[in-house]
């Protein structure tokens, strides 16, 4: 049968170049044959490429000059036709496992009220895969009022000591993982004060124990 103008379509086009699948139920030589596609002049333009399938056989056919078509490559001669399928869309997917892992930093609860100079026992309890903890007692500001003390964790468990800085109240104990400062507790405040001083009586008058005189108004 003749050149059918519905069974070409192209599948590419780019840079004046096309690449077309043309199907017919004619033989390969007959597609091949002087002048089949002479009705396709003007679409078929030289240097195109056309995907031959053919009755017996489908074949890769370059077109020549005048839409004469070269010898071509045949990829297929048994005989049968084998679908040509075409899409534009390509699925992609991308499964990336992930676990959830908990961490946490519970300070232990520290006295209300401590006296400037003596020791402070820092604690924490830790929760998940956290190697190293940081203490440091931050004033009411939020500056560092002791230098930082970083501990091993051992059991679930992180442990340190400082002593109190100068008097003041709205002092918190901060806990944070040594490896990630995002990770962090703060204690509820805590007090400092001087140490209690103790009264002398002499000559009637009431003294401290620095010898210096109290006065009561």
């Amino acid at each position: 049968m003749p050149y059918s103008d519905a069974g070409l379509s192209a599948l590419s086009t780019a840079n004046g170049f096309t690449l077309w699948h043309y199907r017919t139920t004619d033989d390969r030589a007959t597609v091949l044959a002087p002048g089949y596609f002479a009705p396709a002049a003007g679409r078929l333009l030289p240097g195109d490429i056309v995907i031959v399938q053919a009755s017996d056989a489908t074949a890769i056919v370059p077109i020549r000059g005048g839409t004469l078509p070269g010898g071509g490559v045949t990829v297929d001669g048994s005989g049968s036709q084998p679908a040509l399928l075409r899409s534009v869309l390509l699925p992609f997917s991308v499964a990336l496992p992930a676990t959830a892992v908990a961490r946490a930093i519970e300070p232990d609860p520290l006295p209300g009220i401590v006296v400037t100079g003596d020791p402070i026992a820092a604690g924490a309890t830790v929760t998940g895969p956290i190697a190293a903890v940081t203490f440091v007692l931050r004033s009411a500001s939020g500056a560092d009022a002791t230098a930082p003390v970083t501990v091993p964790v051992s059991a679930g468990r992180a442990d340190a000591a400082f002593d109190a800085p100068a008097p003041g109240g709205g002092y918190r104990l901060l806990a944070r993982d040594a490896a990630d400062p995002t990770l962090f507790a703060l204690s509820s405040p805590v007090s400092v004060v001087l140490p209690p001083r103790l009264l002398t009586e002499a000559g009637g008058r009431l003294l401290l124990e620095d010898g210096f005189l109290l006065l009561l108004a």
